[in-house]
């Protein structure tokens, strides 16, 4: 069953753990125990949300991706930073500016992973699949870690 936006108690949320283990935003050690979560930011643009790991992105491969995102959407909406955190048996990363990338509260996003990158991508506000960007966005970042 696919993850959906859920709203806990502090604000929304996105349940994120196979695509943070996937991404490297959670390390865990033998016992299965958090040892590391990554402090993330997470931009929201047009049908999209674009979270990305602060320790494992220079700021130049960061501002690559938004402004890529940016230029594709035409659109860019509010940032935010935060941490994922345990929840559950797994990791969830706070999405309070979800609704500004018209991702509301049980919308089930697709997801997309790249080293440090976790994306979530909905629709457009005109009502267009933000998949392609969303894929785009995976091999630059791709692209940015063979350079």
């Amino acid at each position: 069953m696919a993850n959906s936006i859920k709203r806990p108690s502090d604000g929304l949320a996105y349940q994120i753990t196979r695509p943070a283990r996937e991404a490297g935003l959670v390390e865990e050690n033998e016992e299965g125990d958090a040892s590391y979560l990554a402090t993330v930011r997470v931009h929201a643009v047009d049908g999209l949300l674009l979270i990305v790991d602060v320790d494992d992105l220079t700021n130049e491969e960061e501002a690559d991706l938004h402004a890529t995102a940016i230029q594709d959407t035409d659109s860019t909406y509010t940032s935010i930073e935060g941490s994922v955190t345990p929840s559950g048996n797994g990791y969830q990363v706070q999405v309070s500016n979800a609704p500004d990338a018209n991702l509301m509260e049980g919308d089930t996003p697709s997801e997309t992973t790249a080293p440090g990158v976790v994306i979530l991508a909905g629709k457009s506000r005109n009502g267009g699949s933000i998949d392609r960007l969303a894929s785009d966005l995976a091999t630059i970042r791709n692209d940015q870690i063979r350079r």
